[in-house]
């Protein structure tokens, strides 16, 4: 227990750092810092219906201590780019519902990502998406994730 709170601990110069993060509500149709942080530097290769191609260089700042590419930067990246394949700049971004994601191997900083998302179907507001997520170098799959998105459409009453 002491040294998993020890791994999450912030250090002095941490917490100083978080405090001065400037971070403001954001309405809706802003991106936030966090998507900016966790998508910064992915490059869009190919998109189109049902299909969307990234890639992405892995960043230090994606890495555990380890230096490999985190599992939570993973998991954000089939969540986002899961989305992306159904996103409807007309509709309310949809809602994640549930994700199931394999981790099959690991990527280090620098290594060149190839991620792609294709639509599994639809059926009324409910989405299924698949995520691969592929180094290119080795051309091992780093991970696979499914993920189910609900989309949201306001009603003539909302006030979305």
């Amino acid at each position: 227990m002491e040294k998993t709170k020890q791994l999450l601990e912030l250090s002095q110069e941490e917490a100083n750092a978080v405090e001065k993060l400037d971070v403001r509500p954001r309405k809706a149709g802003e991106s936030c810092f966090y998507t900016f942080f966790a998508l910064r530097g992915i490059r869009v290769d190919r998109s189109e219906p049902g299909l969307v191609v990234c890639t992405l260089k892995v960043p230090p700042r994606l890495t555990d201590r380890s230096g490999k590419l985190s599992s939570g930067a993973i998991a954000n990246l089939v969540d986002e780019v899961g989305c992306a394949v159904i996103y409807d700049e007309a509709l309310p971004e949809p809602v994640s519902v549930d994700m199931s994601i394999s981790y099959m191997s690991t990527a280090d900083v620098d290594d060149e990502l190839e991620i792609v998302s294709r639509l599994l179907g639809q059926k009324g507001r409910y989405s299924g998406t698949s995520v691969v997520i592929k180094n290119k170098g080795t051309g091992e799959i780093v991970a696979e994730g499914r993920h189910s998105l609900f989309s949201i459409r306001p009603s003539v009453n909302s006030k979305l």
